[in-house]
């Protein structure tokens, strides 16, 4: 949330200065920079409201909660991206292209932008300060890539968009100044656009994964089977299964073996501490289901079914 909030107020005032400056320069990457911010502001408010959302208590009808809220909303977050941010600026980069004019009083965009790009770098240090603290010894592209969480991964990539895209605003102007060219200008429009379009499309296929429901990941799955394995011995788990139902809780299912003269009791007592187990290795593991079944030896099924 911090790193969101931050994100968010410094895109308020960026898009402000950059309307301004774009109203005065006529600068067509200034302005697709300035509908980039308004865009990434209107981002940060749907992670909010995302968060909000998924910590709504569970019902009858969601008996599971409502922690995937988070997911949609940073799915919704692509799609603004790839719509307001991206086509809008190919469009505006192509009609400038179309119709090319001088810009005017260029030393207004050039030092925003410059402004801009300190803020910027302010923004994304604040949100891989954030990120550090969760990610650990994991390098950054896998943590964005296999994070449950997807508001930190989601603003850590709208920064860097953010930067990459005054760099090229920045370019695109610097070079109209130079060669009374304002092709250049155009350029940097449309490289703004790609750019935001690409963004876009790695945000929304990560986000639908989690839509569509990721498991535990290998190392997790391992310390789960481990756990349990503690519990009813080498071998004891027959099969299981894991699903995340939100970004801090994980839903277990496994069947597992049990001694074939078990009392019921004894049944209890084996799936209790099978259950606080998991919960001591893997945390997020908070909906906890498990079967308990005799396992049959390989060679005493196969003369069953023959």
């Amino acid at each position: 949330m911090r790193a969101i909030i931050a994100a968010l107020l410094a895109n308020i005032g960026i898009a402000i200065t950059k309307f301004i400056a774009a109203a005065i320069s006529g600068s067509a990457s200034m302005f697709a920079e300035a509908i980039h911010s308004v865009a990434d502001s209107g981002n940060q408010f749907l992670l909010i409201i995302g968060g909000k959302r998924s910590r709504r208590a569970a019902t009858a009808t969601h008996p599971f909660g409502y922690g995937r809220s988070r997911y949609i909303y940073a799915f919704m977050v692509s799609i603004v991206l790839f719509s307001i941010g991206g086509m809008f600026s190919i469009f505006e980069g192509v009609q400038k292209l179309n119709e090319p004019h001088e810009l005017e009083n260029v030393w207004l965009p050039l030092t925003v932008l410059g402004v801009a790009i300190v803020l910027e770098s302010f923004s994304l240090r604040t949100a891989l300060h954030e990120a550090k603290k969760a990610r650990g010894k994991t390098s950054l592209a896998k943590y964005i890539r296999h994070a449950k969480s997807p508001e930190l991964p989601v603003v850590i990539l709208e920064d860097m968009a953010a930067l990459l895209g005054l760099v090229f605003a920045f370019a695109g102007v610097s070079l109209t100044v130079l060669t009374h060219d304002p092709i250049f200008d155009a350029y940097g429009t449309l490289a703004i656009g790609a750019l935001l379009i690409l963004v876009a499309i790695i945000l929304g296929a990560e986000t639908s994964s989690l839509l569509v429901g990721e498991g535990a990941s290998a190392d997790d799955t391992a310390l789960i089977r481990d756990a349990l394995e503690v519990v009813v011995g080498k071998g004891g788990v027959i099969h299981m299964k894991t699903l995340y139902l939100g970004p801090e809780e994980l839903m277990l299912g496994a069947k597992i073996s049990i001694a074939k003269n078990a009392t019921g009791e004894e049944v209890a007592e084996t799936i209790n501490a099978a259950e606080e187990s998991v919960r001591n290795a893997v945390p997020a593991t908070r909906v906890i289901y498990l079967e308990p079944d005799i396992k049959v030896a390989k060679t005493r099924a196969k003369k069953a079914r023959a």
